[in-house]
This record gives C-alpha cells, structure tokens and sequence, in this order.
C-alpha cells in the first residue's frame, strides 16, 4: 500500500490567494506523485463538492476532498499558508490546507486512514506541531501518525490544564452521567463525519457528559448497540444527508442540526440536548420522518433549524416540488402522446370507463389522456402537502393534502396550492411547540396534529385566503393569455435566465414549477411559458456539447467525454449535463450559457410557440406549436451561448502563464504527460 502522504505531497509556503488556486496547487503535487490522473477533472469534482457546504473549519482548517474517478490511489497533500486562505469558515481565513483525494472505489481500510486524520484535526496539539514544522518529510511523518505528538506542559505555561469532571469521581458521587448517543454524517463521508464525531466526544469529556457517536461515514457504517441508545437521555444527530434507520431513536430528546455544527459548537449542541431532556422534549421520529422535533419545531433536516428564513422557505418549496416533478413528467408524457394519437380534441372524449373499443387508435389516445389527467389532477394537492411535509414533517401530509385539494375546488389553482401547503406546515408546527401530557405524545402526530391542523387549514382556504387567491389566479391567467410583443419577449427572457443559472437548482425549479403550474388549467399564454422553460433549459448541455466538437483544445479529455453525453442530455431536456463544465469553470460558462438561454427564451414567447408536455426535450416537438421556429430559437441560443464560452475560454488560454492560466484549460500535450 503506498503511503498516504509523502514529503513531495507537503508545501509549506503555500502561496496560493484563494481556495481554488490553493486546490490546484496541491493537485498538481499529486500529479506529479501519479496520484491524479486529469488534474482539471479531479478540480471539477473537488469544487463540486465544495459548492454542496464551505470546507473551511474553525480554528485555521481548510479541508477540500471528493471522491474521484480522476484518482488512482487514496491521497493527501498539505500546505501551509503564511497569509491565510478564504474556505468559508465563520472565524476567518484557513492556515492549515489538506487536500483529501479518494479514489470512486476507495476501500475501507484506505478510508478508514483518512478518517483518522480527520480525527486527529480536533486536537490543538497535532495542529499546533503543524504550524510549528519546519522539514517536510518530518510534518508528512507527523500526518502519517508515525512521529508522537508533545503534549503541551501545564507547568511551563503556568497554567492547570482544564477537565471535566472524572468518571470515577462522578460515580462515587452516586450520580449517573448525563448519556447522548450522536450519529455524525456528510455527504462524502470522509473528513467532516469523523471530525464532527472526535468534536462532540471530546466536548462530552470537557463536559462530563458521556457520549457515544455512530459514524455513518463512508469508513463503515456500525451500529450502536441498541441497549446503549435505551439508556440514553437524549440524542444528537449532526448530519448533511438522511440519518440511516431513525427509528431506532424514537421516544428521546432530539437536537437535529449540519454537520458543522457538530465540529463547531458540539457544547452548545450538548447543552441544548440537556435542556430538551429536562423539559421532557420528545421527538416524534419513524423511519420515514427526516427527524424533526416534535416538542418545540426547532430542530430541522440538515441543519436548517439555524438557517436565515429565506434559505428555509425555499427548501419547503423545492421539497414540494420535487415531490410534484414525477407527477408532471408521467402525467405530462401521457397526455402528449395522447395527444400524439388522437388529437387535441381527445381531451374532450367520454369516459374510457363506458366507452372503450380495444382496436380504435381514439379509443387508446383517451385512456392514456385519462389516466395522464388523472395523474395532473394530483398537481397541486401533492405540491401542497410535501411544502408541509417539508416544514413539520408526516404530522403536515394530511392537512398539505386536504388544502390542495381545496385549492383546486375553490380555482385557486396552483398559487392556493403554494399558499394551502405553507398554511399547512405552519398550523402544525404552532401545534407542536404546545406542551402536552406525556400520555397524549404518542397520539399527537397520527391522530391530534392532523385532526386540528385539516380542520384550521380547510377553514382558513374555504372562508379566509381561497377566493382572493382564485382571483389572483384568474387575474395571472388573464395576464398570460394576453402577452404580445415585448412584454411576452421579456418574460422569455427572465425565464431562460432563470433556467440556466443553476442548471437544476432553486431557480431553475421555481421557472420549472411557474411553468408546470399553468399546465393543471392550460391557456395559450401558459402553453408560451412552458414552451419557453423547455427551450432555454435545453440550452446549456447543448452548447456545451457544441463548444467541446468545435474548440476541443479548449477541454480537457473528461469535459470532452461529458461533451458526448450533453448531446443527448440537452435534447432530453435535461438542463443538469451542464453541471460538471459550470462546477470547473463557473466565470466563463454560467454567464454564457445565461446568455444563451435569455436569446432561447425570448425567441421562443417572440415565435408563439406553444407546449403541452412538461418534459421530453426533442422528442415532443410533434406536440409543439411553431415546431420549426422553435427549433430555430433553441439553435440560435445554443450559438449564442456556444460563441461566448468560446471566447472567453480562448480569452484565457491566450492571457499570460504568470497567474498559472495555462494549466486551467491545458492542451493535448500536457494531458499526455499527466497520463503518463
């Protein structure tokens, strides 16, 4: 097994001014180690992984790392910044930089190495010999944990060192301790799980509090014992993807918050824990809840209970989303291949229930519409309850559910959805911060949060907040039908915009799910609006795909592979094949494809062209209105966007190698070596 750092792996001058270049520069050592294979693929990954959640860590840490099929052996370079370096860590600039590579396969005892190393960071003493090093040979030695580490002498600062209270003095006090059990994970799995388990266990010894952390990192996933969580007194779950079988903490206290925040602040995390296990706070967890509290509405998925209420709102509306989108793409498809079939006027047919003749074509295009429609009809309600699920969790499906479906009776439409599912979420999360009689807490999320919550939320939508939304709606639709000239331009434009910022993410989502809305009550204006969503949204991997056949020189050979696969992405409407070119070189392709999108977009309002599918990219255009303009205004954007990234990119590769430009883009040449 070849070793995980070496002295050529450790630079301690590194002059690097911000965390992209600092990232280069130690992946070039591992270029030149053999470690990494394509040093611009393996950077894609790596700020990929970095736009997920900042990398920088209390106390002077930097540790960007992904996994990567662009590294052949699990691998870490350090470097030491005299200046310090950006990584987004609340207490400012990072001295201390480790760059974790690991392989897509990396086996559990490689992993299991890097788990360790990220153990190790929480300890002042390791950090500190780190800062004190001076050859590089000895500080990879120190890394490797083949050199001990001096622990600091009280005596010689004049200072006791600081403890918490001993076990053994704890139990001859006849006392119990205080007992957590934790689970830590993120979504590689391979520094911050690990670091944020060494953080809460070692505040719980400061603390005299015991605790015990299940990893569910990528260095193995073991259980704790299950007699160990029955005597817990309470439960801390620090974690940026799903905890795995929640169940097993049903009935305890629980703090549910990020990852960082289990390295950051594991004492404040353990004093919440105390305070909730003291007013008897028990979280309502099952399997299928993402685990939040039930006794005050405080704790959140993902850390989001501290986030700022924007960035919440937005993740109960992207929940509600993406719940709706399978609905859409099945619904949708099936109503524009009946379409496809039997003709608009197909919508209009009997029943397939009375009127059904196995051999006619009609006969077959109005079963597939019925059932489409009957998967439409679902739109708003599923909208409604998963914007509820995403605020307080299963207790808020069936008052969500029960206010869409009074958005649709009312005509409230796609809005009174929006509106029903945050009325939802809220009622029950009001309902869960009363204190209740613990013999009630058992019934409270299946029988009680629901019964009150439906009855508030259906009189609220039937009496208060219905009608003026249904005439809001009206009003919205109304607007769109009579779109014309520039004011339909301009809509365009703000969509494509809006599409091919993000590529898949929030924006593109909230342009997506404007556009969706207008298909549960179509009108010629809202048949625009989707028809114009799809186009600019098709226009990213498409250019990108372009750029990469007509400049290859200008791509590495994996952004070249990812070319191929744009082709088909992009006509499949699939916005996301753009990521990995965005994620290595945002500057140049986001505003570029922006563009591209905006041209799309205004072109496609500008033509009249219309859709009734939600999805399927080019292989719907039979169902589009103007197909041949269409066309045109998704190849015009495509140009667009195309000629942009080209210019800048070659704008680059032309500037002075004195900022180290030349080996952000590279050549054939260089890439030969670097294989080699």
């Amino acid at each position: 097994m070849s070793e995980l750092i070496t002295a050529e792996l450790v630079d301690l001058d590194l002059s690097a001014a911000t965390k992209d270049a600092a990232a280069r520069s130690l992946a070039e050592r591992m270029v030149a180690a053999h470690r990494v294979t394509d040093i611009d693929g393996f950077l894609a990954d790596v700020a990929a992984r970095e736009a997920q959640m900042p990398t920088g860590l209390d106390g002077g840490i930097g540790i960007p790392h992904c996994r990567s099929e662009h590294v052949n052996a699990p691998t870490l370079a350090f470097g030491r910044s005299a200046a310090g370096i950006d990584f987004g860590a609340a207490d400012g600039p990072a001295d201390l930089i480790f760059l974790i590579a690991a392989p897509a396969g990396a086996d559990d005892d490689h992993l299991t190495i890097l788990s360790g190393l990220a153990r190790r960071l929480m300890a002042p003493e390791f950090t500190a010999a780190l800062r004190a090093g001076t050859d590089p040979a000895a500080v990879a030695a120190l890394i490797r944990g083949e050199e001990p580490v001096e622990e600091p002498d009280p005596e010689a600062e004049g200072t006791e060192p600081e403890a918490g209270p001993e076990p053994e003095a704890v139990e001859a006090a006849g006392s119990v301790p205080f007992r957590i059990v934790a689970v830590t994970s993120c979504p590689t799995g391979i520094a911050h799980t690990y670091m944020a388990a060494e953080s809460l266990a070692a505040a719980g010894r400061a603390e005299g509090v015991e605790v015990t952390v299940e990893t569910q990192g990528s260095g193995g996933f073991k259980k704790l014992d299950p007699a160990v969580i029955a005597a817990a007194d309470a439960v801390i779950w620090a974690h940026d993807v799903e905890v795995r079988e929640k169940a097993r903490f049903r009935g305890k206290p629980l703090v549910d918050v990020g990852v960082k925040a289990g390295i950051n602040r594991p004492a404040e995390l353990i004093a919440e824990a105390r305070r909730k296990a003291e007013r008897g706070e028990i979280a309502a967890v099952s399997e299928a809840d993402g685990g939040k509290d039930s006794g005050d509405g405080e704790a959140g998925r993902s850390g989001t209970d501290h986030a700022h209420f924007g960035v919440r709102l937005r993740t109960y509306l992207m929940s509600g989303v993406s719940y709706m989108v399978p609905f859409v793409a099945a619904g949708g498809l099936l109503i524009a291949l009946s379409f496809a079939i039997g003709g608009y006027e197909i919508a209009s047919a009997k029943s397939v229930a009375d009127h059904f003749v196995w051999g006619e074509a009609d006969s077959w295009a109005a079963l597939l519409n019925q059932i489409g429609s009957a998967a439409f009809a679902f739109l708003v309600p599923v909208l409604a309850g998963y914007i509820a699920y995403g605020m307080a969790d299963r207790p808020a499906l069936v008052p969500g559910f029960v206010g869409g479906s009074i958005a649709l009776t009312v005509n409230a439409g796609f809005l009174g959805g929006l509106v029903a599912g945050l009325l939802a979420g809220a009622v029950v999360m009001a309902i869960q911060r009363v204190p209740v009689h613990a013999t009630l807490r058992g019934i409270m999320p299946v029988l009680v949060i629901p019964l009150i919550a439906s009855a508030v939320v259906g009189i609220l939508m039937f009496i208060v907040v219905g009608k003026p939304i249904a005439s809001l709606q009206n009003a919205l639709t109304d607007w769109l039908n009579g779109l014309s000239g520039s004011n339909a331009v301009i809509l365009g434009v703000v969509l494509g915009l809006m599409m091919c910022f993000d590529m898949g993410g929030p924006l593109n989502k909230v342009a997506y799910a404007f556009a969706v809305g207008g298909l549960a009550d179509p009108t010629d204006g809202s048949l625009k609006v989707m028809a114009a969503v799809m186009a600019a949204g098709m226009v990213p991997p498409l250019a990108m795909a372009l750029a990469t056949t007509v400049r290859k020189k200008l791509f590495t050979k994996t952004e070249r592979e990812n070319g191929r696969a744009a082709w088909v992405l992009g006509a499949s409407f699939i916005t996301e094949g753009a990521i990995p070119f965005a994620a290595a070189d945002p500057l140049r392709v986001i505003p570029s494809v922006m563009a591209g999108g905006a041209v799309t977009g205004a072109l496609s309002m500008a033509f009249g062209a219309t859709l009734r599918a939600p999805h399927g990219g080019v292989f719907v255009v039979p169902l589009i209105g103007e197909p041949f303009l269409y066309l045109l205004a998704i190849a015009a954007g495509t140009l667009v966007a195309t000629a942009l990234v080209v210019l800048l990119k070659g704008a680059r590769r032309a500037a002075p190698d004195a900022a180290g430009e030349a080996g952000a883009t590279g050549s054939d040449d260089s890439r030969v070596t670097v294989a080699a």
